[in-house]
């Protein structure tokens, strides 16, 4: 892989480029977990985990029945709980982080999911994208979601030198792309990364931002 170099105001006007254009492409990007809460938001991301958003959608769907609230999920077996999220993946840790991190929120917050970043990152299971995903989809403030497909879309866009730290990619991000856009820029990645700009093959003949794209002249930075 090529070693990226780069230049701050290039990368700042590529995004001026592109954000119109990955709008008019996906005008409904948006979280693709279904939640109506940040405590159902906050579970579904903990389990998406190494796994399909799909998926866990799919547990969700009867999983939210069945836990209400902090209480709930506080209150019941881990064993059950391990049970009912176990096609998830990975379940005896993500059970144990749910129920820590809701009696983490009865015991500290009252029972509701904080909406500060610094009281999000106390809770088990929560690094700081998580919190970005919960501050910027439940509670209105602005986040970066540094995922796979954005750790990758920046990479071959030239957004950052520092494509493979989700953590230092965020702030550099947060430096170039407008604030009230860092929710929505992350889900426009997400997108494309699962339309066009795909791990393996992307596909740069249709894609819509390619002109502005460095990676689509150039595979080594693939």
């Amino acid at each position: 892989m090529a070693k990226i170099t780069i230049n701050k105001q290039a990368a700042q006007q590529r995004i001026k480029a592109i954000l119109p254009l990955l709008k008019k492409t996906y005008p409904n990007a948006k979280c693709a977990l279904i939640h109506s809460n940040p405590l159902e938001l906050l579970v579904a991301t903990i389990l998406s985990a190494q796994c399909t958003d799909v998926r866990v959608n799919i547990v969700t769907k009867t999983l939210f029945e069945k836990y209400k609230s902090a209480t709930d999920w506080a209150n019941a077996p881990l064993e059950q709980i391990e049970q009912d999220i176990k096609s998830t993946g990975f379940y005896h840790n993500k059970a144990a982080n749910i129920q820590k991190a809701c009696q983490k929120i009865i015991s500290d917050f009252g029972g509701k999911v904080p909406d500060k970043m610094e009281e999000l990152l106390t809770l088990n299971g929560v690094g700081r994208k998580t919190a970005n995903v919960l501050l910027g989809n439940a509670f209105n403030t602005p986040g970066v979601v540094c995922d796979t497909h954005v750790l990758r879309l920046s990479r071959r866009l030239q957004l950052s030198a520092k494509t493979d730290d989700a953590v230092k990619l965020e702030f550099d991000l947060m430096e170039i792309v407008p604030m009230k856009n860092w929710t929505l820029f992350s889900h426009l990645l997400v997108f494309h990364g699962r339309g066009f700009c795909k791990a393996r093959r992307p596909d740069c003949g249709k894609c819509p931002i390619a002109k502005y794209c460095p990676a689509a002249n150039d595979p080594k930075l693939w």
